[in-house]
């Protein structure tokens, strides 16, 4: 188990790098864990990491890619909700990844 640290505070992480307890999160985290992942996070960016953040809320679960990608297209349109898009923002599996970012739990079914 790992942590980042952001201020000089330790925020513990498991061994893929999501982190342990969802209350930690902030944006500033965010952008720490998006470097991290080497992503640099732009208002497209923003806007998943958002929609990920309310779907949890809603839900209390991470969805898989291809409710992902779903629930999107239903709420920012196709051209946002599909994979080719969403993998130009995250390379390495847009819900890994987005979650991590948005500070959620691994999604379910994700390997």
């Amino acid at each position: 188990m790992g942590a980042y640290v952001l201020n000089g505070v330790e925020i513990p992480h498991d061994e893929e790098g999501y982190i342990t307890d969802l209350g930690n999160w902030s944006k500033e985290l965010a952008v720490l864990i998006a470097k991290d992942e080497n992503i640099e996070m732009t208002d497209e960016h923003w806007e998943v990491v958002n929609f990920l953040r309310e779907y949890y809320e809603e839900y209390q679960i991470a969805p898989a890619i291809r409710v992902l990608v779903k629930a999107i297209k239903k709420s920012l349109g196709k051209e946002k909700g599909n994979n080719k898009y969403l993998y130009e923002l995250f390379p390495y599996g847009p819900a890994k990844q987005a979650c991590k970012i948005a500070g959620l739990p691994k999604p379910t079914g994700c390997v």
